[in-house]
């Protein structure tokens, strides 16, 4: 192997294993299979993901479980449901962190995004479920919907609890700052459904990466925490091509599904580390403070990012209820013997 040229060996490596040079890659999925075959760092899910998964044949004794779990903590047919619910996401989360070395983001229901108690006491039920079943809460990532009140309940439940959050369905500048004043462990900026609304809604149809609204977005974001000396780390998400990935280069974290992840273990092309610390020293942007005042105003003024922030909690919870339903007919299944 010696005798290859440096040059030569670089064309050989897939991008995905260049990618991973530069950026901790995490795995966009609940199937365990793609999590084997991909190898990244980390996994997260969500409502959508987990429901999917849970209609595979395969994953049908996880589910199984969770009801088992949920019949016998009774009370009510709410707190059954709920009970399994909870239990399900947590069941494949311990899956994941089988396969990972690193953490799982496990998901809060997304029908609290404004109920601040109600996440904290949500994300510490999903935690205490970790911890029964051996798993530290550092291996842990609890998702929260970005509205004011959720980055308020992760900054509650990393300050008061040592709970480590991921801020999800981030769209805004706005969201990003208040998240870092948060002091939030990660965050999840959305690529590619930023990507979605400006097709959707300007004469523009198609980007070249560097001028992606959504890879704009993100790179901004990565910019100013790192000019800044936030905690905070920002994980990319929800891509539609591998372009965008690549334009990412060197964000802390990417999360990508297995479609794009076999695209890029197939892809022999040179990546290029886009995003750095010394770039962003470099850059102009200005550092702001966002009560929540300012935080409400400044984030209504960004049109794409309230209707996606809305939309996006609205699918995940349709989703959550669509997992629920199925819940009550299996519960209702197994109390009749069926």
């Amino acid at each position: 192997m010696s005798s290859v040229s440096p040059d030569k060996r670089r064309k050989m490596e897939s991008a995905l294993n260049q990618l991973k040079k530069h950026t901790v890659v995490v795995a966009d999925t609940g199937d365990f299979n793609a999590i084997d075959e991909y190898k990244p760092q980390d996994a997260t899910t969500n409502p959508s993901l987990i429901l999917a998964a849970a209609k595979m044949p395969a994953y049908q004794h996880l589910l199984d479980q969770a009801i088992k779990y949920g019949i016998a903590k009774g009370g009510t047919e709410e707190e059954q449901v709920a009970n399994t619910m909870d239990k399900l996401f947590v069941t494949f989360g311990l899956e994941i962190l089988k396969k990972v070395p690193g953490r799982v983001s496990t998901e809060v229901d997304a029908r609290l995004s404004f109920d601040k108690d109600e996440m904290v006491a949500k994300a510490l039920r999903l935690i205490a479920l970790y911890e029964e079943a051996g798993i530290s809460k550092e291996r842990v990532l609890i998702k929260l919907s970005s509205t004011w009140e959720g980055i308020q309940a992760g900054k509650d439940l990393e300050e008061k609890h040592g709970v480590h959050c991921n801020m999800t369905l981030l769209f805004s500048f706005a969201q990003a700052v208040a998240c870092a004043e948060a002091q939030v462990t990660l965050i999840s900026p959305f690529v590619g459904r930023i990507f979605d609304w400006y097709k959707e809604n300007t004469d523009r149809k198609s980007y070249e990466p560097h001028e992606d609204p959504g890879v704009l977005s993100v790179t901004k974001i990565f910019n100013y925490y790192k000019k800044y000396g936030y905690s905070t780390v920002v994980m990319g998400a929800s891509f539609r091509n591998t372009g965008q990935v690549k334009a990412l280069t060197g964000c802390d974290l990417l999360t990508i599904s297995p479609g794009l992840l076999a695209e890029l273990s197939e892809d022999h092309s040179t990546i290029t580390k886009m995003l750095t610390a010394e770039k962003a020293k470099a850059c102009d942007l200005e550092k702001i403070h966002l009560d929540e005042k300012a935080f409400r105003w400044q984030h209504n003024e960004d049109r794409m990012a309230v209707e996606k922030l809305s939309d996006g909690i609205r699918k995940f919870a349709a989703d959550a209820i669509k997992l629920e339903t199925m819940i009550k007919e299996k519960i209702l299944n197994v109390k009749n013997g069926q």
